[in-house]
């Protein structure tokens, strides 16, 4: 079996050649209602289905499509991730790590983690941007776990104090002064969590809760990138409000926020 991390170097080497580009400068995963946003970065000058390239699985989640797009902005080339894979698809903790694995193999150094999420904290309701300053991975999982990383890679017993990049957080709320942080909790899905476990989060120092990200800022930290994480805060978490959870009010909050999220990611990507 290919281990992780050259499969993530066979992916890279595959996306740079089909796509003409030596080095990309950043990479933005695309959480569920920020591909639309996306477009305010400008046009794609190239874009390939995920299941292209080495390592990667079809996507099973509405809003997640599977593709990988390359944009320049100013001096930088972006790639945008548009279609991630969860752990509760069925998939492994390596699995949900590869693009941003091969995104960092492709030359990436800074990685920009977004997603739809539900929101713990009752001052910031759907709609809401939070900048992720931590995070608490209540997933049961690693995408370090199994076999020591090969001879090149960083061992496995990764620091992750400053996991969230202290400088881009600061740079981005520099940028963004109306933005502010909060911790995201991660846990596996698919469903929706209860009042009792929001409560747990709530006691632990969550403010954020969802089923993604905390995987793949883990992988990224581990390979040196910096990580940024944003979060559009699609509905209240189970118990804030009485209101019923659902997958199709997350993209319509997203639909909405579509024009104010481009416009957010046109303010970060230059300060990253």
């Amino acid at each position: 079996m290919t281990n992780p991390y050259t499969l993530a170097t066979q992916a890279a080497d595959t996306l740079r050649s089909a796509s003409g580009t030596d080095h990309y400068d950043l990479a933005i995963v695309l959480g569920s209602g920020w591909k639309e946003g996306a477009s305010a970065l400008g046009a794609p000058y190239h874009e390939i289905a995920t299941t292209t390239l080495p390592g990667f699985h079809p996507t099973t989640v509405p809003g997640h499509e599977g593709r990988l797009l390359s944009v320049r902005v100013g001096d930088k080339h972006v790639l945008l991730v548009a279609g991630r894979v969860h752990l509760y698809e069925g998939h492994s903790a390596a699995d949900v790590a590869h693009p941003v694995r091969t995104a960092i193999a492709a030359g990436a150094t800074s990685i920009v983690l977004t997603n739809a999420c539900g929101g713990i904290d009752p001052t910031k309701g759907p709609g809401t941007v939070v900048v992720i300053k931590d995070h608490i991975n209540l997933t049961a999982t690693s995408p370090l776990e199994g076999a020591a990383p090969p001879d090149g890679f960083g061992s496995r017993f990764v620091d992750l104090t400053d996991l969230y990049s202290r400088r881009l957080r600061a740079n981005v709320l520099g940028a963004v002064p109306t933005l502010s942080e909060g911790v995201y909790v991660g846990f596996r899905g698919p469903h929706y969590e209860t009042p009792a476990e929001i409560t747990m989060a709530t006691t632990m120092g969550g403010t954020l809760v969802g089923m993604s990200t905390v995987l793949e800022a883990i992988a990224a930290r581990h390979l040196g990138a910096e990580v940024l994480g944003l979060s559009l805060v699609s509905n209240f978490a189970a118990g804030v409000t009485q209101e019923a959870l659902s997958h199709s009010d997350v993209l319509a909050a997203g639909q909405e926020a579509a024009a104010s999220l481009g416009q957010l990611l046109a303010q970060v990507v230059p300060v990253l």
